[in-house]
């Protein structure tokens, strides 16, 4: 299951739908700086680290290790689904080779991100990108580090020297304490998260051996993606298909179906470029306020725009897309015509895919097609019958213009507002 946009395209939910099915969802890249919202029962769960099969008492949850993880966001996390009545300490294995996030990543991030200024990334300053740095320059702490405290407090001890130079002679802050980093990690977070680690590459194999089916969930999305996103405006992983591959120690021919999820508009946030966008319009602001679009984790207002077909067309092919899963075409109930970009105007050449140049992609301007509303409700369409025709005829240019089949629609928050169009 991977996203197709620029993220929050509604993931968590049709992963939980197909989670029904699935004995095991497994995480493989990516941090807390990602949200899935589900919603069950009028019950609202925001997650941030756990898979989104963890609302299903049957799935065991795989956080993998192309994931960097704040154990005190995943403690809290699995704390706040305790609560409401979801015990997922059961059901959940986190790879020991993940990398952990810090406070120094955190606080590296923020600084980093206020010293760019007007340049800056819109990162959500919550530590993930200089995480998957030290992962890369190996200097990185890994779970299973917190399993040895003589390990832990080495590690800790020589990467310190050097952030905390960088923290107090870069940007004159006061440097993190050694002693009270370990005696916090090993004393309260390392006996609690020291039950959930595990082998997580033989655990996804065993159950692949056993013919079970498992489902694989990528945060962000295609256009965020460290390599094939609007760079450097991505994040620091790699969010299509083939990440989960490395993220969670699995082979390509091990992988028999990749969901696309798109919403039935665009919306982005943070900095980058986006040539569908609607800024300033009464159209984006209807988006929305219609969507909900402000982020799952921060709040932050997401940026609207048309259906992009050119990069949804991309997107196929980066991640040999078998279907797509089209979400929030409700939203659009409101609006008496709706546009769709096929192709882009680059300075006077009309171009159908994306382009490579980063100069291109800014100059692009959107070749619209428009196609009239529908005007009709459709939160309580459950049936193929019972989407407008219009809607239906909308969803079929889509998949036209994609060139894969839509399977899955969305009309709604809820796990049963879906119409599944028997196709795929």
């Amino acid at each position: 299951m991977v996203g197709t946009q620029w993220g929050d395209e509604g993931k968590g939910r049709f992963t939980d739908l197909l989670s029904k099915g699935s004995s095991m969802v497994v995480r493989y890249q990516g941090g807390h700086n990602a949200g899935h919202t589900i919603v069950v029962n009028g019950q609202s769960y925001a997650l941030q680290l756990i898979p989104s099969g963890v609302v299903w008492d049957h799935v065991t949850c795989v956080i993998g290790n192309g994931v960097v993880i704040d154990p005190l966001v995943l403690l809290a996390e699995l704390d706040g689904l305790v609560a409401r009545g979801v015990d997922a300490f059961d059901r959940l294995v986190v790879s020991g080779n993940a990398h952990l996030i810090l406070p120094y990543h955190q606080q590296l991030d923020a600084l980093t991100e206020r010293h760019l200024g007007k340049n800056k990334l819109g990162t959500t300053k919550r530590g993930i990108g200089p995480a998957y740095a030290d992962k890369a320059q190996r200097v990185g702490i890994r779970v299973q580090d917190l399993l040895d405290s003589r390990i832990f407090k080495e590690k800790l001890s020589l990467v310190l020297k050097e952030k905390n130079a960088v923290l107090t002679r870069v940007y004159n802050r006061l440097p993190i304490d050694l002693d009270d980093l370990v005696e916090r990690y090993l004393g309260e977070v390392a006996p609690r998260v020291g039950p959930l680690v595990g082998d997580s590459v033989n655990v996804v194999h065993d159950a692949l051996a056993g013919g079970q089916e498992v489902l694989l969930e990528g945060a962000q999305a295609t256009f965020l993606d460290l390599d094939h996103g609007t760079y450097p405006f991505v994040t620091s992983s790699n969010p299509v298909a083939g990440g989960a591959c490395t993220g969670a120690g699995i082979g390509p021919r091990d992988i028999s179906r990749v969901v696309g999820v798109a919403k039935a508009y665009v919306t982005r946030v943070g900095a980058g470029p986006f040539p569908t966008e609607l800024t300033g319009t009464d159209e984006g602001e209807l988006m929305v306020d219609r969507g909900h679009e402000f982020g799952t984790n921060t709040g932050r207002r997401r940026r609207p725009g048309w259906f992009d077909a050119v990069m949804l067309r991309h997107a196929v092919r980066l991640n040999s897309l078998s279907e797509v899963a089209l979400t929030k075409l409700d939203v659009l109930d409101a609006f008496s015509s709706v546009k769709v970009c096929v192709a882009y105007e680059v300075r006077g050449r009309r171009v159908d895919h994306l382009p490579y140049h980063q100069s291109d992609l800014h100059d692009a301007v959107p070749v619209y097609e428009e196609l009239p509303g529908w005007g009709t409700d459709l939160t309580d369409a459950t049936e193929v019958h019972q989407l407008a025709g219009r809607a239906r005829d909308y969803v079929d240019f889509l998949a036209e213009q994609v060139g894969v089949p839509i399977h899955l629609v969305g009309v709604g928050p809820g796990r049963e507002q879906y119409v599944d169009l028997g196709v795929g």
